[in-house]
Order: C-alpha cells, then structure tokens, then sequence
C-alpha cells in the first residue's frame, strides 16, 4: 500500500495503525513521478491525500496519471472543510474524509481489496507442460517433479497466477520478499536465473524479459 502526500501533514500515525492491522505500508510525496513510483511498486491500493483546492487538482493530475499506466485502485483522503467545495473524480475508487476514521478506513480498503480479487477455483496453473499445484504447493514439468526453494516456488506462482502481467524488479521485491527487504535488484534476477534453468529449456520459455521493465509469465493457449 501506497500513501500520497500533498502537504506537510503528519501521516506516520496512520501508517503506524495500518502496518499493526497487517497491511504492508509506505508514504510517498504525492509529486509529479508518483505514477512511475506506482507503476514499479505495484501496490495493492494507494490512498492519496487532499487538502484544498490546490492540491485536490495536484491529487486529481496524478490520480488520472497513475490510472493511465495501471488498475492500482485509489482512496481519496479529503479534508473535511475542503469536501463540499470539491467534485469526486470519477477516477478515485472511493473517499474518506480526513480526520480518518480507522475502522471506516479499514472497511473501505477491505471491500476494495476485495472486488478486486478475482476469483479462482484453479488448484493447479498449467502453461505447456508446466504443473503449478497450489494445493500442494508442488512443480512439475513435463510430468517430472521440480525441486523448487520457497522463494523460488513464490515467485514462480505470483507470475504463473499474473500470466501476462509485467512486474518491476521492484514490485517483485515487495510482492514475496516485503517492502521492508533491503536487498537490491539483483536479489530477484538471481531468483529468475535459478528458477528459469530448473523449468526452461532453449526452445521452451515461461518467464519472459521486458526490457528495462521486468519480467512476465508468458500467456499460453492453456491458461
């Protein structure tokens, strides 16, 4: 999860009381590079913070920027005084008015979080002689078993699960190793290395490079 600052308010506390109720959290000036930072991250939901006219059409700007580079819902934090002076933006998911109210917040994040989950019945992802079982958290290619570490079966099923979807090295990071790793970059290309020669071959690839971007599950006729 993302928090958006347009001002000089204190928003540890909130992020405080997030982090205790289980949500991975980090705050983040609400500037013009805020959609790139989105965009690397990945997060979950971003909540962004208004206060006046002035930086409700500073928050309106980047909200529409990080919309046009991903499907990140967002939660518009408006102050009080400044709600009745202000139209909601059709590209805000929901709002809440500031001074938050924790539990209200917590409802709100959660029913997003929600709708957003697709559902799936899948016990297994199967891609060109690829075997994910989830249920029993074992990998096999072409029928034969895979020794797998924990990281590497992680990550394996977060692609496997987002086929087609491009990650960041850095929204990698923070999906299975958590936003408070301290590795760098490498961490996950070492991972990708060790985990495409135990399930790849020449002719035969899962985890595709994009270039300057990440990395993806390529989409086959199967998923």
């Amino acid at each position: 999860m993302i928090i958006g600052k347009n001002n000089n308010s204190m928003l540890t506390d909130l992020q405080t009381v997030l982090t205790r109720n289980g949500f991975t959290c980090s705050v983040s000036p609400f500037s013009d590079d805020v959609a790139e930072y989105v965009f690397r991250r990945s997060p979950d939901i971003v909540l962004a913070e208004v206060d006046g006219f002035q930086s409700y059409q500073v928050t309106r700007e980047q909200i529409h920027e990080i919309k046009l580079r991903t499907s990140v819902p967002v939660i518009a934090l408006i102050s009080g005084h400044s709600l009745e002076s202000l139209d909601v933006d059709p590209n805000m998911d929901d709002f809440i008015t500031n001074p938050v109210n924790i539990r209200e917040l917590l409802l709100r994040i959660k029913r997003i979080l929600k709708r957003e989950i697709v559902p799936n019945d899948r016990e297994t992802i199967v891609s060109d002689g690829l075997v994910i079982d989830l249920a029993s958290c074992e990998v096999s290619v072409d029928g034969k078993k895979v020794d797998l570490t924990f990281k590497e079966y992680e990550l394996l099923k977060f692609l496997g699960g987002n086929a087609g979807r491009v990650f960041t090295r850095e929204a990698l990071l923070d999906k299975i190793w958590g936003m408070d790793y301290f590795g760098g970059d490498r961490t996950v290309d070492v991972h990708i290395r060790r985990l495409r020669s135990k399930i790849e071959k020449p002719d035969r690839v899962f985890i595709e490079t994009v270039r300057n971007i990440g990395y993806r599950f390529r989409v086959s006729e199967e998923h």
